[in-house]
């Protein structure tokens, strides 16, 4: 036996020893003694479970007094078991929780409940991207939410989980389809291209790249090209960071200058292996429908609008009226056509465990989602993540691995039926017939459902990988490399049936087209890393140096087929009697850059941080493809001063950062001559065509950012609040400039000297209102003014933007009639004239400024906590205007909104709307042009929303190791607004809105 091991194993027999000793001259006192040295070291072992009154706690550390080397960790359901001695004492530590020392007195087991201690929330550590930082020490403005957030959601974009939920962060869906996307605007608009206004996403380290992936010849159901983002899977992820001003973004150059999206997936855990199951199902319906006449109401508007023109006798394509129509029918078309329940099913399998130094997760899942509109068309979603964690045992090196792969497979009809619904007759015929065909009432309609014999289809497969290796080569210094894949997959097809026409025209099968669109992009990226943090006295200082070098391959492939044999053979393009190639296209992006950061802490009261990045990009010409950006940033801890510590003010900080970033987001080769075939054949050979200008002068679109900012936190960090101030510059825009149709060529990209300028104030409120046992409420609010304004653009009057863009104002503007109500006597609407010409035309008197952009916006988020129930619900707001659904002339044949009927008829009869026409009065179909483009068609828009709402319960199971908790979630449950015209958040015209969704589910842990 090793001498060492006697000794050790010998403790108790020596203390023994000694005790004999002592009851030779003390029999009494010695034999207690005795007994509780006796007992104090027979060991034994002590179970139990840590939680926080409502959830396990994974991770704990559980540790006895006065011996930290025997310590264990909770596992994923909270689970513990320590030997321990009977009147040992155990220590009880979680980040987040109250430090909590309980005493054993011979109990085996113990149920620990753990109270939130929030100062230690300033310990947490978010994520900057190459590093990471406490919150409580960031110099930059960095918004975050974790997987709580995001699983209390029933979406399915990434982005839609970060909707009201950030400062500075404006996001809008843009279609109620699945699949669908939605728009980002971080700190606002700094380009003046709107397609250049996407922040730079990073998933586990991988750039994602979020350009369209659909195109417009197949995806016209969708207001927008379709973004891939859809293939993220949102249960896979652990947490978003989004940043947002200069000292934050800079370490990024050129790519952060819209802000960076964070987003790092879920890790393994050590401990026991741990399965996790979860499914839901649930429906989906719209939102909100507009208030629409019904067929008393719509026919009596048709009859006055044929008197009001004088008319004595209806047409014979008056259907609606002139009795071919059944006069008495009414069918709700918006229920009819947009009514139906959108059928959602969701599954999530993970297993995770691990060792001290090796730890894994695998997962899986797959979403089916039907839709709103009268057919069977769905949405199918799933894929797979896995992460190994190792390293070795003297921690010095360490090894991140993860990786997905995503499938879509989306079928859905090409057109949206949104705008028919909106617009068919009340009266209008029934849809099918008495055999159950398509009812085309002998030609006198066409049926909105032969849209749906048009079809989408589209599949996506995406893959993404990335490897951290690092080696702690001495204290503080780490070498580091990471290395990440993609390889993304598109294929889509529309195809454009002939049964889509009426049959009464006897249309063929050799007017039937398809279209198709086959995308991929593949990218790798290496980025080499070297840390140094070290410690002198009261200064703390941080190095990191790196480089990047990234290559991104992209391919296009769009072709058109028409004319077919037969419909049957439409997917089959090879049978298509003229097979054009819209776009064949290859591109090669590639990206260079060297980036550094130094960070100084003295004494956790003064810090500065200074990042600077070189980059060089492929997508600028000669002499301007390098260029430098870089961030200060400084933060002044001002409650660790002396005379503040210990008092009611748990954190002061002031912070405030300026710098410079780029952006390149233009397209590949936009300097370059370019060419491509002409279609024209000479001599047998297919000509070439210029389609660019070369510009060895364009270069880099800059950002300058400035913030300052105040946080607080009270009582213990119960309250926290902060403030920030930021303005953002953007110059040297990347737009295409006019030229004379003299030169063969409309436009030259290159850069445009105008000033794009961006501010607003940022608010965030933390309380913990309420924590009494098991127990809590809790409240965050978030709100953010904004304000973008075209500060400079020189030679504006005499481009081609003039009609688009003012100095002083938005760029979300619209130039628009100024309207200036009804007129008495004629019963039509009447507009400015604003040059005085007598007329009323455009661009003359088309100059009024109607501005577009959020006032403001935010949201408020609520959790509550008692015992085994859990309540989360979120209400997001938005101070808005937007314009009021135009629906043409009131009197001819399309439906209207109810609020219609009080027009005018007479001088004596007066209304809010001009006269109804049919058609026949100029002066009034005009007028109701002109309207839909004035200021009267202007409305407030703002709205209130119960964006999200999550009820949860665990069920009191007395299985060992076995967890169930039912959940029930809602989205856009309920909308507070004036807005008349369906959804105040959505802004795009004849596309399905946004879905009410509910749904139910259940997740099993074992």
């Amino acid at each position: 036996m090793n001498i060492f091991s006697f000794f050790k194993g010998g403790k108790a027999f020596y203390c023994l020893l000694f005790t004999g000793f002592l009851l030779s001259f003390s029999p009494s006192a010695a034999r207690n003694s005795l007994r509780r040295s006796t007992s104090s070291f027979q060991q034994h072992l002590v179970q139990g479970t840590v939680s926080d009154g409502t959830s396990p706690l994974p991770g704990v550390t559980i540790s006895l007094k006065g011996n930290s080397k025997a310590a264990v960790i909770s596992d994923y359901n909270g689970q513990f078991s320590i030997s321990a001695g009977l009147l040992d004492t155990l220590v009880v530590s979680y980040l987040g929780f109250k430090t909590n020392y309980i005493p054993i007195k011979s109990r085996t087991k113990i149920d620990i409940v753990l109270q939130y201690d929030t100062t230690t929330l300033q310990e947490v550590k978010v994520n900057a991207g190459y590093y990471s930082v406490k919150e409580s020490e960031r110099t930059g403005s960095i918004a975050r939410i974790t997987s709580k957030d995001i699983e209390t959601q029933p979406v399915t974009n990434v982005l839609a989980t970060m909707q009201g939920r950030m400062a500075g962060v404006s996001i809008t869906q843009t279609t109620g389809v699945p699949g669908g996307g939605f728009d980002i605007k971080i700190r606002g608009q700094n380009s003046i291209r709107s397609d250049a206004n996407a922040p730079l996403y990073i998933i586990d380290g991988v750039p994602y790249s979020s350009d369209p992936i659909g195109s417009y010849y197949t995806g016209t159901t969708f207001p927008g090209l379709v973004s891939p983002l859809n293939n993220i899977n949102t249960e896979s992820i652990e947490s978003i960071e989004v940043l947002k001003d200069a000292d934050a973004t800079a370490i990024y150059g050129s790519r952060g200058a819209n802000g960076v999206v964070l987003i790092t997936t879920k890790k393994g855990k050590k401990g026991k292996t741990t399965y996790s199951f979860s499914t839901s199902t649930g429906a989906g319906k719209v939102t909100r429908f507009l208030k629409l006449m019904n067929t008393t109401e719509y026919l009596g508007v048709r009859r006055q609008a044929f008197i009001n023109d004088g008319l004595t006798q209806y047409g014979a394509s008056d259907y609606d009226v002139n009795g071919t129509w059944d006069q008495n029918r009414y069918t709700n078309w918006q229920k009819e056509l947009l009514g139906g329940t959108s059928q959602i099913s969701d599954f999530q399998g993970s297993v995770t465990g691990g060792s001290e130094t090796t730890q894994f997760l695998l997962s899986g899942n797959f979403h089916r989602e039907t839709t709103v509109f009268p057919a069977e068309f769905v949405y199918k979603k799933g894929g797979s993540q896995f992460s190994l964690n190792h390293r070795s045992a003297d921690t010095k090196f360490k090894l991140i691995f993860s990786a997905s792969y995503n499938i879509q497979d989306n079928d859905q009809p090409s057109f949206d039926l949104t705008n028919d619904a909106r617009t068919l007759p009340p009266n209008a015929p029934a849809l099918y017939d008495s055999n159950g065909n398509l009812n085309w009432e002998n030609g006198t309609w066409d049926n909105p459902l032969a849209n749906l014999e048009s079809k989408l289809e589209s599949s996506t497969n995406d893959f993404l990988s990335n490897v951290m290796l690092s080696y702690e080569i001495a204290n503080g210094l780490v070498l580091k490399s990471s290395f990440g894949f993609t390889n993304l997959s598109t294929k889509e097809t529309r195809i454009v049936p002939s049964t889509m026409g009426n049959p009464m025209y006897n249309p063929s099968s050799s007017s039937s087209g398809i279209f198709s669109n086959n995308t991929d992009r593949k990218s790798w990226i290496i980025e080499p890393q070297i840390t140094w943090t070290f410690q002198s006295g009261r200064s703390r200082y941080e190095f990191l140096a790196g480089s990047t070098f990234q290559n991104q391959n992209t391919t296009k492939f769009y072709l058109m087929g028409i004319g077919f044999p037969s419909n049957s053979l439409i997917y089959n393009i090879a049978a298509a009697k003229t097979v054009q190639v819209l776009l064949n296209d290859e591109t090669l992006y590639k990206y260079q850059a060297f980036f550094g950061r130094i960070n100084y802490n003295w004494d956790k009261k003064y810090i500065l941080n200074l990042t600077a990045r070189r980059d060089g990009s492929s997508r600028f010409g000669p002499g301007n493809q390098f260029a430098t950006f870089g961030a200060i940033g400084a933060a002044w801890l001002f409650s660790n001063e002396e005379y503040l510590k210990n008092s009611w003010l748990s954190l002061g900080k002031l912070r405030s950062s300026y710098g410079i970033t780029g952006n390149d987001q233009i397209g590949d080769y936009q300097f370059l001559n370019t060419y491509t075939t002409s279609g024209a054949i000479y001599n047998g050979i297919t000509g070439l065509k210029p389609t660019r200008l070369f510009n060895s002068d364009f270069g880099w679109e800059t950002n300058k950012k400035f913030e300052i900012a105040l946080e607080t936190g009270f009582f213990n960090d119960r309250i926290l609040f902060s403030a920030a101030y930021y303005q953002n510059t953007s110059s040297n825009q990347l737009v295409g400039i006019p030229l004379p149709g003299s030169t063969g060529f409309t436009v030259i990209q290159s850069n445009l000297d105008a000033t794009v300028q961006n501010k607003g104030v940022e608010f965030t409120l933390s309380t913990l209102n309420f924590q009494v046992g098991s127990f809590s409420w809790k409240t965050n609010l978030n709100l953010t003014t904004t304000l973008n304004k075209l500060l400079s653009f020189p030679g504006l009057e005499s481009s081609t933007y003039k009609q688009q863009y003012r100095i002083g104002q938005p760029l979300n503007i619209q130039l628009m009639y100024k309207f200036e109500g009804l007129n008495t006597q004629t019963g039509i609407y009447q507009f400015e004239d604003t040059n005085k010409d007598g007329v009323i035309s455009s661009p003359n008197d088309k100059q009024t400024v109607v501005n577009f952009n959020p006032k403001f916006f935010g949201g408020i988020q609520n959790q509550v906590n008692y015992k085994g129930f859990s309540l989360d619900f979120l209400f997001q707001f938005v101070k808005q205007k937007n314009t009021s659904y135009p629906m043409g002339s009131g009197g001819m044949m399309s439906n209207l909104q109810e609020r219609m009927l009080d027009s005018w008829l007479t001088p004596q009869q007066l209304g809010n709307y001009q006269q109804y026409t049919t058609g026949y009065n100029s002066d009034a179909v005009m007028g109701d042009y002109l309207f839909s483009q004035s200021t009267g068609s202007v409305v407030d828009a703002s709205f209130i929303r119960l964006k999200n709402i999550a009820i949860s319960y665990n069920l009191p199971l007395n299985l060992k190791d076995t967890k169930c908790r039912i959940i029930l979630q809602g989205q856009n449950l309920l909308t507070f607004t004036k807005y008349e015209d369906g959804d105040p958040e959505f802004i795009a015209y004849g596309f399905l809105p946004p879905l009410k969704v509910i749904t139910a589910g259940l997740q099993l842990t074992f």
